[in-house]
């Protein structure tokens, strides 16, 4: 197969890429930022989505059969929607690129679990509510894909990534494994929460799923991205800490963590573009995040990873990359 891939740079990408280059089939990462796996230099062609000709070109080039749509700004700093052209512009370029596109057979748009705010369970894919600009230029974009898609000769259906971890990760899941490396992670409270979350090599293969799943499955279908069942965030936690060897978690009352995070809150205001913890973080932390990943397992059965086989993958790789 022939695949291209927006966005195959980023955390998600890299796994995907390097995924597909082990089945041995022809790739190419469309992304403005070069790869963070040195290996998949050969694989990228550099090209930003807001630069419609060439993306077009790009996209004529390659003919591809599959196309992953990835690439997106992802982080929370921005003030407006007008901070995140990628995310709806770069969207309606991409479904103008591929029009004429014949050998094109499906396309599969990443979207985002902050569509809706962190605890929010939505009534069906058609219920939003986003409290930041980035989950705002996400529902945007959601709208502009289910609008293009009776104009669309090739199938097309869109993902939610949830919390995904695991090799090549950044901010802020890197950041959970590394304070919890270095002794410095306080759990909030006594009790803990289930999470959606998904090791991204769950991720990839469900994603491979469902570029292989018959139409009548994924036609018109929303699916979250993430494994199932929801984890204990706090087994989470210590399964990190005794796989590192570091110092039993701590915990610490919730009164005092808020307060905390008011601190990380005026920090960032200042300047400070990722401190240790916000209320926007300790909301996270704290809140139940479970979605209906009842389809994803319907399509993809059992999961090719556990948890713990996870951790180990992932705190095997922040070793080589001297992170621990």
């Amino acid at each position: 197969m022939r695949i291209l891939i927006t966005g195959g740079s980023g955390f998600i990408g890299t796994n995907l890429l390097e995924y597909f280059i082990q089945q041995n089939h022809e790739v190419c990462n469309f992304d403005i930022v070069e790869p963070r796996n040195s290996a998949h230099y050969s694989y990228w062609h550099k090209g930003d989505l807001l630069e419609l000709e060439k993306l077009q070109s790009a996209i004529l080039e390659f003919s591809p059969q599959i196309i992953f749509h990835l690439a997106a700004r992802t982080d929370l700093n921005g003030h407006s929607i007008d901070d995140y052209p990628a995310n709806t512009t770069g969207v309606k370029n991409l479904i103008t690129a591929i029009q004429g596109v014949n050998s094109l057979e499906r396309i599969i748009f990443a979207s985002s679990r902050l569509v809706c705010k962190i605890g929010y369970v939505p009534k069906d894919e058609f219920d939003y509510c986003p409290t930041t600009p980035y989950g705002e230029s996400k529902v945007i974009g959601e709208e502009i894909v289910r609008n293009a898609s009776s104009s669309l000769k090739c199938l097309s259906f869109i993902v939610r990534p949830t919390s995904i971890w695991g090799p090549w990760f950044d901010v802020p899941y890197k950041n959970f494994f590394l304070t919890i490396s270095n002794s410095h992670y306080v759990h909030p409270g006594e009790g803990s929460v289930l999470k959606s979350f998904g090791f991204v090599g769950n991720t990839v293969y469900c994603l491979d799923r469902l570029m292989n799943a018959s139409k009548d499955v994924v036609a018109n279908q929303n699916f979250y991205l993430a494994d199932y069942p929801p984890i204990n965030l706090k087994l989470f936690a210590i399964q990190i800490q005794q796989k590192i060897g570091v110092n039993p978690i701590k915990t610490l009352p919730i009164f005092l963590l808020r307060a905390i995070a008011c601190f990380g809150d005026f920090l960032k205001f200042l300047g400070w573009k990722n401190p240790p913890l916000t209320s926007f973080r300790l909301s996270n932390l704290i809140t139940p995040m479970v979605y209906d990943t009842a389809p994803l397992e319907t399509l993809s059965g059992d999961l090719p990873y556990s948890m713990e086989e996870g951790v180990d993958i992932t705190i095997n790789w922040l070793r080589t990359q001297g992170d621990i």
